[in-house]
């Protein structure tokens, strides 16, 4: 499972180093491919494993629900396959940096079966924001089971 941040550099190539502890995950399962796709003001890297689960659950909805087509037309269509390199860096196509806003410092945010790639301040912005509404999110946890 993928957990913790970590603060990296983006190089002028569009290079991110993965952690060696995340990289042990994918070893673990076996494909060292990620998949990164658009997801909230930042990327979401997925195992290939775990990347095929999504597409074969996706394949299944239906494909006259306008939003549902809206949804796969952002997440789908903006994935790439992404193979790590004898460094252990992955390099992100110029159309996810861009979307991202990945310039310098970013930070790769364990989140479990995946984990986000963050432009830094963004990230900042987004805990500052999540702890604000930190009762009303363990509020809604709780109801969970958590």
């Amino acid at each position: 499972m993928f957990r913790g941040r970590s603060l990296h550099l983006i190089d002028q190539k569009g290079r991110i180093s993965i952690p060696p502890r995340f990289r042990e995950i994918l070893k673990a399962g076996g494909d060292p491919r990620l998949v990164v796709t658009n997801w909230e003001d930042c990327l979401a890297a997925y195992p290939f494993m775990e990347w095929q689960q999504i597409e074969e659950k996706m394949s299944q909805l239906s494909q006259v629900d306008r939003e549902i087509r809206a949804f796969k037309r952002f997440f789908i269509s903006g994935a790439c396959e992404c193979s790590l390199d004898s460094q252990g860096r992955i390099l992100i196509p110029p159309a996810l940096r861009e979307y991202a806003g990945l310039e310098k410092e970013i930070i790769l945010a364990g989140q479990l079966k995946y984990f986000e790639v963050w432009d830094k301040s963004k990230l900042e912005e987004e805990l500052k924001r999540a702890q604000q509404n930190l009762q009303a999110l363990e509020t809604r946890v709780a109801t969970l089971g958590l």
